[in-house]
């Protein structure tokens, strides 16, 4: 199984991407954005909003390292100033203070802001990337594509059946799973930080 999973990298990959893309912590936001609409529409809106992500997640984790290798800018930069941008998303569901995003009049919610930069937000496009950068064979690769795609799965589930949720949670409850979800993200940045000053060091010496 080993040889064509690696099991251990997919559940890293698996439980930063849920608690970075936070699918509990989305149905509030999913529900404020398309109220007033159908059912129908709701449905299709998650769907769409998960397609968006997805692509976008795709996409970095490809090319990610070429736009990189362009800019000139390293991956230990890069995971530093990743591992401070989970920070400070991590405060922000600490203390309450997420700026939930709101839709204009008559666009599609679920390509902006639903899909991005709620879903396919810069913590999830870095740490997709970083995750590529562990790829050096077919169980790797399976491990990080796997693990992607049931995040995105989870993503769908929690906003199709979103009502459903909310009346079984409540807003208490989703406040709780917010502020684990903090408390988890917060100490996968400060081990970003920390992994990146290593390489530095290592580098310089």
């Amino acid at each position: 199984m080993s040889s064509v999973l690696d099991v251990v990298l997919l559940t890293e990959v698996s439980v930063t991407l849920f608690v970075i893309m936070d699918p509990v912590g989305t149905v509030p936001i999913f529900l404020s954005l398309t109220s007033g609409r159908s059912p129908a529409t709701a449905r299709k809106a998650a769907w769409q909003a998960v397609t968006v992500s997805f692509v976008v997640i795709t996409a970095f984790a490809f090319f990610g390292q070429q736009i990189l290798s362009y800019l000139h800018i390293s991956l230990p930069a890069l995971q530093c100033a990743g591992g401070l941008l989970l920070l400070l998303v991590a405060l922000e569901l600490l203390t309450g203070n997420e700026k939930e995003p709101t839709a204009a009049a008559g666009t599609n919610v679920a390509l902006v802001p639903l899909g991005t930069p709620l879903l396919a937000g810069p913590g999830a496009i870095v740490a997709t990337m970083l995750f590529s950068q562990q790829v050096h064979g077919l169980a790797t690769f399976m491990a990080v594509a796997l693990g992607v795609i049931l995040t995105h799965i989870s993503l769908w589930l929690a906003m199709r059946f979103s009502l459903p949720i909310l009346r079984l949670i409540r807003e208490s409850g989703v406040l709780l799973v917010t502020r684990i979800a903090g408390l988890l993200l917060s100490a996968i940045a400060v081990q970003l930080v920390a992994d990146a000053v290593r390489a530095f060091i290592a580098g310089e010496g």
